[in-house]
């Protein structure tokens, strides 16, 4: 870690966080939470994880362009010329206006009163003026890249062992169009390609398929009570958890407005990426999910795994009252390679890490479904192992996709730390 960076390296082992904090806002935490906020009020094929991962990404990587063009520390993004008179906080606050209310205009006077209140906090000057300007580059620039095209897609998979099927009276995955996003800081949607799931008749996938049977079984003998709440904890969405805790971050360690700028554009530009490249994956593998295989498995050839036609799994689309708050929970209207919520949380507490300079870190995060149920973590790498086991508890996926999206979420991570925040060390 560069000590001109954030001076942190010699206390962020030592913090410990006993209580819940409440995040004081500055203009990039401010934005940040109405960016989340908007999105997820939106109709399912904005507010999904995978598209509010997406549309996230654009304000946060346009406030980090406005800000690295006022306060150059990186390589230039969305804004080549430097503007060291202007002012942070206006260039911060219309960047982030101007891609949420270019996003949501339905939302256009809500969003104007939140502007004009933070353009009400700052002189009147060219100060301000530059950075109005920088902020309305920096946003006209990622609108103009073309990351957000939400259309309903098909969901003709075919036929046959492996193939993934919507599940009768299911909709088709309103995100599907994410598969295809244009990526932010990756040359592509396919360019972390896994090696896809295990031959059919192999004894890894007939492995996997039985570890889930027994586990992720909604009468499951196996799974403990709190295994049990560990899964129905992680159906919950991290777009919003992740960012809440970026926000705790900011207050609880003081985080200066280009740091905050900086730490948000990490986080979620690489997010956005690894689900970008997740979502391709799941599309172009198109594999069934275990109460597919488990209900059909014989016909995948494998003399290892047993049909069990009633096999329903521990998200069973009831009424669980040991399932929290929210809908009830059902197998997601998607391919299984590889998950999503281990890529996108994969690749988020790895740039927490490479941010922060090391895996050590007291945190807790919170699930939509258990308010005021704070899980607290020591390391980084503890909600990326968790979620693995979190998803196969459920039953909605075989072990490979998610170790698999763990490694892309790690590898998409790596690779924009090395070509676009390589200064951050």
């Amino acid at each position: 870690m560069k000590t001109g960076r954030l001076g942190l390296a010699a206390v962020v082992a030592l913090i410990a966080l006993v209580l819940p904090t409440v995040a004081q806002a500055n203009e990039v935490t401010k934005w940040n939470d109405i960016a989340a906020s908007t999105v997820l009020a939106q109709p399912p094929i904005a507010s999904s994880a995978p598209s509010a991962g997406v549309f996230i990404a654009m304000v946060q990587g346009a406030v980090y362009g406005a800000v690295n063009a006022v306060d150059r520390h990186g390589k230039p993004y969305l804004v080549n010329r430097s503007f060291p008179k202007a002012s942070l906080d206006a260039a911060v606050a219309t960047a982030a206006f101007r891609v949420i209310d270019g996003t949501f205009s339905a939302q256009h006077a809500t969003l104007l009163a939140a502007y004009n209140s933070s353009l009400a906090g700052i002189p009147d000057g060219s100060s301000k003026d530059q950075g109005i300007a920088v902020g309305t580059m920096a946003s006209d620039a990622m609108l103009a890249q073309g990351h957000w095209s939400p259309v309903p897609m098909t969901c003709d998979f075919g036929s046959g062992p492996g193939v993934f099927q919507v599940l009768q009276g299911q909709a088709c995955d309103p995100t599907q169009w994410v598969a295809h996003a244009a990526p932010f800081l990756v040359q592509s949607a396919d360019q972390f390609r896994t090696a896809g799931p295990y031959p059919l008749s192999s004894p890894d996938y007939a492995a996997d398929v039985n570890e889930v049977e027994a586990i992720g079984s909604n009468n499951s003998t196996t799974r403990t009570p709190e295994q049990t709440h560990i899964a129905a904890y992680w159906q919950t969405n991290p777009a919003a958890g992740y960012n809440a805790l970026g926000r705790r971050f900011v207050a609880e360690q003081s985080l200066s407005t280009r740091d905050s700028a900086l730490m948000f554009a990490m986080i979620d530009l690489t997010a956005a990426d690894a689900i970008i490249n997740t979502w391709n994956d799941k599309y172009y593998w198109k594999f069934w999910r275990p109460m597919s295989a488990i209900r059909n498995a014989d016909t995948d050839g494998n003399p290892d795994t047993v049909k069990d036609a009633g096999w329903t799994p521990m998200f069973d689309g009831l009424l669980h009252p040991e399932f929290g708050a929210g809908p009830n929970l059902i197998t997601p209207p998607y391919p299984d390679q590889a998950s999503g919520n281990t890529a996108y949380t994969s690749a988020t507490m790895h740039a927490f890490q490479s941010f922060f300079g090391t895996n050590d870190m007291t945190f807790y995060l919170t699930s939509s479904r258990f308010p005021g149920d704070l899980h607290y973590f020591d390391h980084f790498s503890g909600p990326i192992s968790q979620v693995i086991e979190a998803r196969i508890w459920a039953g909605i996926h075989f072990r490979k996709a998610d170790v698999d999206a763990a490694n892309l979420g790690r590898a998409v991570e790596g690779y924009i730390h090395e070509n676009q925040f390589d200064f951050v060390r």
